[in-house]
């Protein structure tokens, strides 16, 4: 994977982390940032990334209730609810062999290792694989609509 796009998840989770720590929406949390005159440009996988994980994010947090174990969505820590909400949106959203499963979860990983606790990418990698593992009974769930994953 680029290092191109794995700068484009880190400033996402940045947004979703950010946003989530206000409460407030992260699109436009991103869109009042865009063109700032001290804000360096926003990469276009970033854009659609915080999009996506915005409109899908009520059908992303039942998903990571269902699957996580031994926590609840408001007690883990703030970071790692972004990563989680980015690689499952990349897992799950994204057109059928733009992101490979394996490069979804070990993305999240790495931004866990970078950016969270030391118990963090074992967390995020169990989470993730669990739902890698069931990805294509999950995708067949969506709604098809823009934006939905192409088979």
């Amino acid at each position: 994977m680029s290092g191109s796009r794995s700068k484009a998840r880190k400033r996402a989770v940045d947004f979703l982390y950010e946003a989530d720590l206000r409460e407030t929406d992260a699109v436009t949390l991103m869109s009042d940032r865009i063109g700032g005159p001290e804000t360096p440009p926003v990469p276009d996988y970033t854009i659609i990334l915080v999009e996506g994980v915005t409109e899908n994010r009520e059908r992303i947090d039942e998903l990571l209730t269902q699957h996580i174990e031994g926590w609840t969505l408001s007690r883990m820590p703030v970071v790692d609810r972004a990563v989680l909400r980015l690689g499952l949106y990349e897992l799950l959203w994204c057109p059928k062999g733009d992101v490979p499963p394996v490069v979804a979860v070990d993305e999240a990983v790495e931004l866990a290792r970078a950016l969270s606790t030391d118990d963090s990418p074992r967390f995020v990698n169990g989470v993730l694989g669990r739902l890698a593992g069931i990805r294509d009974r999950l995708r067949k769930t969506l709604p098809k609509q823009e934006g939905t994953p192409v088979d």
